[in-house]
């Protein structure tokens, strides 16, 4: 019985990191022009190198642990691209150029002042 339990845990994901990847990795995780999700997963990685388990880390981030794995197992697949955001991801813009036009010509024209 007990081994039938063991065998539904899933195996820690570690992974190791080269110096160069790492020294890498720190500074994408202090670079202000990065998005902070890119920043946070630059992180999570170097402390799972450093030991860390994927539910520890996930508490420190306040997110799943599936988000933790799944980071780790993009790194493990795609590198240092895998940090950034898929293409399409995200909501869609809904102002049209058309009505950014109207907007600022409105602004233009009227007296009034807007905050």
């Amino acid at each position: 019985m007990a081994l039938y339990w063991l065998s539904l845990v899933p195996a820690p994901l570690r992974i190791k990191l080269s110096d160069e990847e790492d020294r890498t990795l720190a500074e994408l995780r202090l670079a202000r022009t990065v998005p902070q999700r890119t920043r946070d997963r630059a992180h999570m990685l170097r402390l799972n190198a450093q030991g860390w388990t994927a539910p520890a880390i996930a508490e420190v981030f306040e997110c799943h642990e599936h988000t933790v794995r799944a980071t780790i197992r993009r790194w493990q697949r795609l590198g240092l691209g895998g940090l950034w955001e898929a293409p399409g991801r995200g909501v869609a813009a809904r102002w049209q150029e058309a009505d950014l036009r109207y907007i600022e010509q409105c602004l233009e024209t009227e007296a009034r002042t807007y905050n």
